[in-house]
């Protein structure tokens, strides 16, 4: 889902949305698990949500209820909500499992599960197209996927191995914050990079409601720890 949106939709829309997962483990645990969340852990879900809802705001996008049927609103939060309860799973895995050996088995089963749906002769082509013609998205691809998306999984499983799982949730909720600000920063150097929007106005916006997401996620993590 969130590859998906990331297609059609802003870096900077898309990610904080997609980071109010916690909100949907803390959830899962006060229905399952039988953890309690007490009036502080209810307000920090109300601010997440008032928080996605904000940074999906586009000026004559309409009203609220137009901003909640969204399609690309409603595939983050679907995103979201499984997301959420996979830092669970995680957490229970690397509780019996040696870290890398979690990561191994996580990175063959996302990898499958992707090859399967791109097995067809459009994706084979595009490869082929990628290398032949040796296209820089090669090397931007290989760069995140082997490097930069490895190294941050390792170490997003080491910290679930050595702390509490609402913790560590709470702290790679932040990614969102420096995400939001690299896209903006990118985007005011290189005019038009990643296809973000630069006014005052919408910058405003994404900030402060960027913040107000990962606010609420340290809020009810920390809360429920």
């Amino acid at each position: 889902f969130l590859i998906r949106v990331l297609y059609w939709n802003e870096v900077s829309r898309t990610i904080p949305v997609f980071q109010s997962y916690p909100i949907f483990t803390a959830v899962y645990a006060f229905f399952f698990l039988g953890e309690e969340l007490g009036v502080v852990d209810w307000l920090a879900v109300a601010v997440v949500v008032a928080g996605s809802v904000l940074i999906s705001f586009r000026p004559g996008s309409g009203s609220i209820r137009g901003i909640l049927l969204d399609r690309a609103f409603v595939l983050l939060m679907i995103g979201s909500a499984i997301h959420g309860s996979a830092h669970i799973f995680g957490k229970v895995a690397v509780d019996e499992l040696p870290v890398l050996f979690t990561h191994a088995l996580r990175s063959l089963g996302l990898g499958a599960v992707f090859f399967a749906f791109n097995l067809r002769s459009g994706s084979v082509d595009d490869v082929r197209t990628f290398v032949r013609t040796r296209s820089p998205a090669l090397r931007f691809v290989a760069m995140n996927e082997l490097i930069i998306a490895t190294v941050g999984l390792l170490l997003l499983l080491w910290a679930l191995a050595l702390g509490p799982a609402a913790l560590v949730t709470a702290l790679s909720g932040a990614r969102a914050f420096f995400l939001v600000v690299y896209s903006t920063a990118l985007a005011l150097v290189w005019k038009g990079a990643l296809g973000e929007v630069t006014t005052p106005g919408v910058i405003a916006i994404k900030m402060v409601s960027t913040m107000l997401i990962v606010a609420g996620v340290a809020a009810i993590a920390t809360g429920s720890a």
